[in-house]
């Protein structure tokens, strides 16, 4: 599977699986520009690694909330 596949799979799963309310509608390039072009800096401390956004980014509680939600779901393997 290549790349460019793999991101439209994200861009037609994540609405259904992590967003709710309006976000949940939005059309793909609205999605890209406002969750996939988010400041953010990726930091491992110890063997962990944090993805830490930019607070005053508008759709910021969009994004956790979306990853909170993906890392409750159950796993399908």
């Amino acid at each position: 599977m290549d790349t460019v596949q793999i991101a439209l799979d994200l861009l037609a799963w994540m609405p259904m699986l992590a967003l709710t309310g309006k976000a949940r509608l939005w059309e793909p390039r609205r999605l890209r520009f406002r969750l996939f072009t988010a400041a953010g800096q990726l930091v491992t401390i110890g063997r962990r690694r944090i993805l830490r956004l930019a607070a005053h980014w508008p759709w910021t509680s969009h994004i956790t909330d979306a990853l909170e939600r993906l890392t409750q779901l159950s796993d399908p393997g």
